[in-house]
């Protein structure tokens, strides 16, 4: 976080930043105070783009040909980093001949990206010493999520902008303890600490903290409720998520839990999810329990308990302590400082992060001892694979296209004074009087076209489902795209997404869906 304060030239892309990410912003304007240049790409002029040096007003789905293109003009006008290449990468010769037809022009055909704003992002990038790329999920959730994030890697690598201070590609993560799920095997793939659980020093070291077992890759939430419509998942279990209103296809996602033969959901509040539970277990909330939270860049912190837990409510730690008491296993956490210490011997990146290290000021993964500081930037003198692999990411459309049936996009995200499902922001009446409903962001030209008005209602359908939410008249989003957030259950825009899907990871595109509107 330090990092974007001091860094010289800033690419934003995918990421309503002063609206999801508050505090990363604050150090963009930081770093604008000391002469750095910000570059936007989004669909619509997010706040950012006010103080923006070049905005380039992309089409929803079309961030990879963008993309390559830079890596096509700085190739082609000899500005990569020709001895971090050599050194430390893999694979450049066949990158480079991927991206040979990818032109500005060719870009600008699919993106609506002018070519020449292509080359401008691009020349600036290669040529800024201290050059940093923040994105979200504007970037993944997208059919060609996975590859945009590779060709970015491609673009950090041939001009060397890795590994040293205010460079890199960083994902803002968009709730405060995402990275900490990911870091503990909230994963399908891993177990804690990224373990591939068929490596065999994943077992070997397993076997010592956790005694003789076996693990098999998981389902990700894509392929559970396709297991709940087969039938062959029986039980579901979920922890702090509410999939009704933050999964795609919402209709779909109805009939699964319905379907499904025991639900169990744990949460501070009864959210629309745990509606269709058999067993709701009260957690706590922050306020009410002691543990760490792993923040965006990596930094493990402390969070203290200010008050008892309320009513029946108890610590997830706690409940989960008893659930596996009563399923046989043999634990005696005390703690959650005896959890860390378990930590510590079953994944080597939190090796040497205690709670007793942590009370004042938090530690950055990777920290494999009890003497290591932490590691505040990643891949400094290597990557962990070794040398940097340039990958292959041609583009080719997936999913939901504009139509002479469905002729807009609709994009979707967050606003200011709400903050993911509203599971506990709508019940804060001060944040309700600034967003008491949803509503749909419509461009000027095309409001004027449907005669509608602003504050008018107005029906937004795709081929799985519609909602009505009041228009919002803007100039500030691309002609033929709509924006709808995905807070309100009023009007939830996940009924209008689809199960279009990244092909390698199975992220859903809820960032792009054709639509139609009609006129209440």
């Amino acid at each position: 976080m330090n990092d974007i304060s001091d860094a010289e030239f800033i690419m934003v892309i995918g990421s309503n930043t002063t609206e999801q990410h508050p505090l990363a912003s604050t150090r963009i304007f930081e770093a604008l105070e000391k002469g750095a240049e910000l570059y936007v790409v989004d669909p619509r002029k997010i706040r950012l783009t006010d103080f923006a040096h070049a905005h380039a007003p992309i089409e929803p789905g079309t961030n990879l040909p963008m993309i390559n293109a830079m890596i096509h003009v700085i190739i082609k006008e000899g500005l990569v980093d020709e001895e971090f290449i050599k050194n430390r990468t893999e694979n450049y010769e066949e990158m480079k001949k991927s991206v040979e037809d990818c032109t500005p022009e060719w870009a600008e055909s699919i993106s609506r990206v002018k070519a020449d704003m292509i080359r401008q992002f691009a020349r600036k990038y290669a040529t800024t010493d201290k050059a940093m790329i923040l994105f979200t999920m504007g970037v993944t959730q997208q059919t060609t999520g996975v590859k945009s994030i590779r060709a970015l890697a491609n673009l950090a690598m041939i001009t060397g902008h890795v590994g040293r201070p205010s460079t890199g590609i960083n994902p803002l993560r968009g709730q405060n303890n995402v990275q900490g799920a990911g870091d503990m095997g909230a994963l399908p793939d891993f177990l804690p600490g990224y373990q591939r659980p068929e490596w065999p020093e994943t077992k070997e070291r397993f076997n010592k903290v956790w005694g003789d077992f076996s693990c098999l890759r998981g389902r990700n939430i894509i392929e559970m409720f396709d297991l709940m419509e087969e039938g062959k998942m029986k039980v579901a279990y979920i922890v702090g998520e509410n999939p009704v209103l933050s999964d795609p296809d919402q209709i779909h996602t109805l009939k699964c839990l319905e379907k499904l033969p025991f639900l169990v959901v744990q949460d501070i509040f009864l959210t629309e999810t745990a509606k269709f539970a058999d067993v709701v277990l009260p957690a706590g909330s922050f306020l009410e329990r002691e543990g760490t939270y792993t923040n965006t860049d990596r930094r493990v912190q402390m969070i203290h308990k200010v008050i008892e837990p309320l009513g029946d409510a108890k610590p997830d730690w706690e409940i989960m302590t008893e659930i596996m008491k009563r399923i046989g296993m043999d634990v005696d956490y005390q703690s959650p400082s005896d959890i860390m210490d378990e930590i510590n011997e079953a994944t080597e990146i939190y090796g040497g992060i205690s709670h007793d290290r942590i009370q004042e000021v938090g530690i950055q993964w990777p920290c494999p001892d009890k003497e290591h500081p932490g590691t505040p930037i990643l891949h400094v003198d290597e990557f962990k694979r070794g040398k940097g692999l340039f990958t292959v990411n041609d583009f080719e459309f997936i999913g939901d296209q504009r139509s002479e049936e469905y002729p807009f996009l609709v994009t979707t995200g967050r606003v200011t004074h709400q903050y993911h499902t509203g599971t506990m922001t709508r019940k804060v009446w001060t944040l309700a009087l600034e967003y008491p409903e949803g509503f749909v962001e419509i461009h000027t030209k095309d409001a004027e076209e449907l005669g509608v008005k602003n504050h008018q209602p107005i029906r937004i359908t795709s081929a799985r489902g519609s909602i009505v939410a009041p228009a919002m008249v803007t100039n500030r989003i691309n002609e033929k795209t709509l924006f709808v957030p995905f807070h309100f259950a009023e009007s939830p825009a996940n009924r209008l997404t689809g199960r279009n899907l990244d092909p390698i990871i199975n992220i859903p595109a809820l960032k792009v869906s054709a639509v139609r509107i009609e006129v209440e």
